[in-house]
């Protein structure tokens, strides 16, 4: 396989422990086509931890792969967040009485309904560290083996998106809601991207509070087109959404759990496939015009990889593999008679449910392989949001 000279970006997208299907994906495709490899990175929230593991990865494409690929395996529940049953009920009861209390009793400062510094000790111990700073990144940069590496977080003073690049300077920008600023990426970068809302708590950056990227970032794809990307693979945890249901389907009156569900698809993963129509509709125009006519504008080219089957019902299934405090409230917040758990699919980091995604990941992405080679060869995506 021959890989045009185009400037290629990997876009990792959010969504907790489904992020584990997007090494699936890479694993395959680092099998068919070896010699791919993204000069541009870019994650947010789960991906930001898929995007720097890779980035700063030494060697070949498909030994950074397989690197990422034995983190996820050795990866469950108790070294992502404490499980103790004590720990997680009296992070509930804080949360409660401030609440009933009106403010009044608890902690004024509520850091997220559980205690993830096991994440944080299982990637320093996974990543390559000197004191926070992720190592590998600098030197893959000036071998040329990277162009640019770009993470995104929220920023909760400003309601902003910051993507934190570490790579060409020159190509920072400040536009919207998306500001850009030129780092050496550090350990606090990941665990701010990776910072569920309200879930895991806030990680300060240059004296202001950062959360998960997905909260604001409406435009995933823009940060690689900002780094200048001409041909962007983008990888989403987010099955497609059925069109219909069944006509004698009967609904009952939706759980807090079902909401909540709706909600981090709304916020992490919808974003992407409504960013991949608009940038379709603008290779459309741009084909449109005369090349003295198009100025600024390019066309850049998207493929979106995505599974075919709903993860979050997957994780339904699997529910009796979470520790004893998460089944506890999972089913006082849901329906006995759910069809999907999306929020649960995004916290549930059991060893039998991410190797399930990653073989899903690998599935999925062998069906296309044909699509996907001729996608990274130069040719159009004839279904970009499949």
């Amino acid at each position: 396989m021959s890989i045009t000279p185009e400037k290629h970006a990997l876009v990792l997208s959010g969504g907790g422990a489904r992020a584990a299907y997007q090494v699936g994906c890479l694993r395959h495709i680092a099998q068919a086509m070896p010699e791919y490899r993204p000069q541009i990175l870019t994650g947010v929230s789960a991906g930001a931890i898929n995007a720097v593991h890779l980035a700063s990865s030494r060697g070949s494409w498909p030994e950074a792969v397989a690197k990422l690929s034995d983190l996820w395996l050795s990866l469950e529940t108790e070294r992502v967040y404490a499980t103790e049953f004590s720990s997680i009920m009296a992070r509930v009861f804080k949360w409660g009485l401030r609440v009933i209390s009106g403010g009044r009793l608890g902690h004024a400062d509520l850091r997220g309904m559980v205690d993830n510094r096991p994440l944080r000790e299982f990637l320093r111990a996974g990543l390559p560290m000197e004191g926070d700073r992720i190592l590998g990144i600098e030197e893959n940069l000036a071998e040329g083996l990277l162009q640019s590496l770009a993470i995104i977080t929220t920023n909760y003073g400003s309601g902003r998106s910051v993507a934190w690049v570490e790579g060409e300077s020159d190509v920072l920008w400040e536009r919207g809601q998306l500001r850009a600023r030129d780092v050496d990426m550090t350990l606090d970068h990941v665990m701010a991207s990776a910072a569920l809302p309200m879930f895991f708590p806030a990680v300060k950056l240059e004296n202001m509070w950062h959360g998960d990227g997905g909260i604001r970032l409406t435009a995933p794809l823009s940060p690689a087109l900002h780094l200048g990307a001409t041909r962007i693979l983008a990888v989403s945890p987010r099955a497609k959404p059925t069109t219909s249901l069944p006509p004698d389907l009967r609904d009952p009156y939706p759980s807090p759990a079902q909401i909540a569900g709706v909600l981090m698809n709304a916020v992490f993963l919808d974003m992407l496939d409504y960013d991949a129509l608009q940038m379709n509709r603008i290779n459309r125009l741009v084909d449109q015009l005369a090349e003295e006519e198009r100025g600024d504008m390019r066309k850049v080219e998207v493929m979106v990889l995505r599974p075919r089957e709903d993860l979050g019902k997957l994780a339904g299934e699997h529910e009796l593999n979470m520790p004893r405090a998460f089944r506890f409230f999972e089913r006082g917040l849901n329906d006995r008679n759910a069809r999907s758990s999306d929020a649960l699919s995004m916290v549930i980091f059991e060893p039998e449910y991410l190797a399930m995604l990653i073989r899903m990941g690998e599935e999925d992405a062998a069906a296309r392989s044909d699509e996907i080679e001729a996608f990274l060869r130069g040719e159009a995506c004839s279904t970009p949001l499949w």
